[in-house]
Formats: structure tokens, sequence, C-alpha cells
């Protein structure tokens, strides 16, 4: 197992949990407020066009005015959130003189309001926010001009139970010069509250329940497998593993399931939760490639790799310091695979479980992404490059990244 010698964990976002949740978004808004805020009553809602359309959305909106709060609309955020959005995002904000803002929706939406709040506050590209350096410096010198809040808060509404970015540090936004993905990660653009409702997801299709509910699977394994892993986001990803191991195939089923709803949305709280204090690892550097180079949707990315990177992970890690065996075994009682296996077939079968799960969800194969076959060694080298990749276990290389993906164009053709 892992050692553990010493780590910080830090949780500023307060959780309101529970169906009906929403309800409280008028009141828990009052909280959150700044005092000193004049522009207070103004909410910048941030979402995308599908929710938009939702009655319950509508319901949202006639409950804040109703409360009080003027509110702006922004509805154009995509599926790999890109830096221009996150531009016109800020530009809006401050347009409408906005005091706060609200990100109703999945990974997408949330993703890229965290990164507009530090944009408006900050100004500038959101690119230059990758360097965590220059955030605090930029941070510290707003700090000392300005006596009130420097970054807008932020409320998350999610909507999907996938990525946990309610509750994370970080956002994925894809630069539209270079078709890449960079990460912004800092404390700063942690959601000040997140009203998670299991009811806002019920109306979720089945392709889409499955693959946001595989992404949250894949964050809490590569938490728990990731070298900089600790006591507390080992904790949260087990659970969540367990949880969304059994009980994600009933909400894609039954979407109407309460229990079920619940058990996948609270997976995937606690997966961010895991990742977030951790890392991800070599399916993210794959994952986050491919929706820099081709717009595939992070989660069903994440999804179809997911199951070829841990039996890579298992046949290269034997050698690591840390025994990449001895956690698949762990994740395999918690996905309630047999315990009574001697390690290495237990985590063999933690890697069937996983493997069983993604054909239970019906989840689709790699060749349903059209990826063209000769930008294999584009994809490797990114995913080589990925800032996560050190934390994988082991390592990889750009050769071991062709690998894996010549193996996933292989799968895909069966």
């Amino acid at each position: 197992m892992f050692k553990t010698t010493s780590f910080s964990f830090l949780l500023p976002t307060k959780i309101e949990f529970g169906e009906g949740a929403v309800n409280l978004l008028p009141e828990k808004l009052k909280e959150a407020l700044p005092s000193s805020n004049n522009s207070a009553c103004r909410i910048l809602v941030v979402t995308d066009n599908g929710i938009e359309k939702q009655l319950w959305f509508s319901a949202i909106v006639d409950m804040l005015e109703t409360a009080g709060y003027g509110i702006e609309i922004y509805s154009k955020v995509t599926a790999n959130p890109k830096d221009s959005e996150v531009m016109a995002i800020a530009a809006l904000f401050h347009d409408f003189q906005a005091g706060m803002v609200v990100a109703v929706g999945g990974g997408s939406a949330i993703d890229a309001a965290k990164a507009a709040v530090l944009t408006a506050g900050l100004g500038g590209e959101p690119a230059l926010f990758q360097d965590r350096d220059q955030v605090d410096s930029l941070l510290s010198k707003a700090r000392e001009n300005k006596s009130a809040s420097i970054i807008p808060p932020l409320i998350a509404v999610p909507t999907t139970a996938g990525t946990g970015s309610e509750v994370t540090f970080s956002s994925v936004i894809t630069d539209t010069t270079r078709n890449t993905k960079f990460t912004i990660k800092t404390p700063a653009i942690a959601p000040a509250l997140a009203i998670i409702d299991p009811q806002l997801t019920h109306t979720l299709p089945p392709a889409l329940t499955a693959a946001t509910g595989m992404d949250a699977l894949t964050h809490a394994i590569e938490a728990y497998t990731s070298q900089a892993s600790e006591p507390i986001s080992d904790a949260c990803a087990l659970h969540a593993a367990g949880l969304l191991s059994r009980r994600l195939p009933t909400a894609v089923k039954d979407g109407k399931d309460s229990r079920a709803r619940s058990a996948v949305m609270s997976g995937s709280l606690l997966a961010g939760l895991a990742f977030s204090h951790a890392d991800v690892g070599a399916v993210h550097c794959i994952a986050e490639a491919l929706g820099g180079l081709y717009d595939i949707p992070h989660g069903a990315a994440n999804s179809v790799c997911l199951p070829e990177v841990m039996e890579f992970n298992l046949a290269r890690g034997e050698s690591a310091d840390l025994s990449i065996a001895d956690r698949y075994a762990a994740l395999s009682a918690a996905m309630s695979t047999d315990e009574s296996e001697e390690p290495k077939n237990s985590a063999l079968s933690a890697i069937n479980r996983v493997r069983w799960l993604s054909a239970e969800v019906g989840l689709p194969d790699f060749s349903s992404f059209a990826v063209p076959p000769e930008d294999i060694p584009l994809i490797a080298e990114r995913a080589a490059s990925n800032g996560s990749n050190e934390n994988n276990i082991p390592v990889y290389t750009k050769q071991d990244y062709t690998q894996i993906l010549e193996k996933l164009f292989e799968t895909g053709k069966k």
C-alpha cells in the first residue's frame, strides 16, 4: 500500500446535499454574498443551451427573480468549455455589473464559470492562469490594491453526477488556438457553495447518465491509485467506487429511481473530493488530449479508456515502489468483487468489474470517436506531457501511451 508521510486537506466549499436542496438556493445565496457588494443582487447564471430549455431551470430562474435577484443568463457553454466562452462570460459579468456567478450544469458549465470568475477578477486571458505561481502573484497584488473581494463568489449547482467539479479547485479549458486543453488549479476558484440536488439528474438520458457515472468512477479509481493520494482522499475514493459500481446500472436503467440517483450523485461528489486532493492519471491524460484535438466529451473519453489503462497499469506497475496490484485489490473489494482471491487476481477482478460496468451501462467503444489512426503519435505526445502523468503508477512515456492507444484502436475494431 502507499506510504503516508504528511498531507494537507482544504475544503473551502460548503455543501448542501439532498433531494429538494435546490429550493434552498435563494436563502443560501444571502450567506454567500459579500455584504459590501452593492451589485450583490445581480446574478450571472452560467449554463448550456440544453439545460436552459428544461422546465426545472426556468423554475430556478423564477425562484431567484421572485426572491429579488436580477438575473442574466449565459447559455453558450459547450461540452469542452473554450477559452473564448470564458472570456465572453467574464465580459458579460462586468457588463451586467453582477455580484456573483451561479453555475447550473455539468462539469463544462461549472469549469467555464470557475475560469470566468478568475478572469473577471484578475483580467487577462484564461491561459495565463494555468501557472499557479502566476495566479498567486496576481492575487497578492490585487489584494494590495483593493479592499473588496477580488474573485466574484461562485455557486455551483451540478446537474450531472460525473465531474465533481462543484468541489474541486481545478478548471479544464480548451485553448482554441492550439487545440489543446489546459488546467487552472487554485483554491481561489473553488465554489463558495455547492447545492447538490439528485432530483436535477432525474431527467438525464441513459447515455449521459452512463458516461458521467463512469467518469466519476474514473476519478475515484485514478485518485486512489495516484502517487499523490493521502488518507482522506483514499477514504472518499473507495466509498465513491463502491457507490458507483453498485448503483450506476440502476440509475441508467431507471432514471427516476431516487435511491440510485442519490447514491450516484454521492459517489460523484466523493470522487471529486478524492481526485482534487490527490490527482488523476493516464486515463485523463489521454482523454484531455482527445478532447482538445477532436472535441470528444470528456466523460465519454474517460469511460472508454479506463479499463484498457487499468490493465496496462497492472501489467507495468509491479516494479513501482507503490504496488498498483494492492490498490486494485482494495478497489475490487469496494466494488463488491470476490474478496477471497489473491491480490493479483483481485486486481484483475476490479478491471473485469469495470469492463462489465461499461458493457452493462451501454458505453460505446473507442471506434465511435472516429479518431484518425495516423494521429496516434500526436495523441501519445500530448498525453505524456500532461501534468497528471507524473502521478500515474507507473509514469508513462510517449511509447507507453502509443501502446495503449494502439490497443484501444484494436479493441474498437472488434
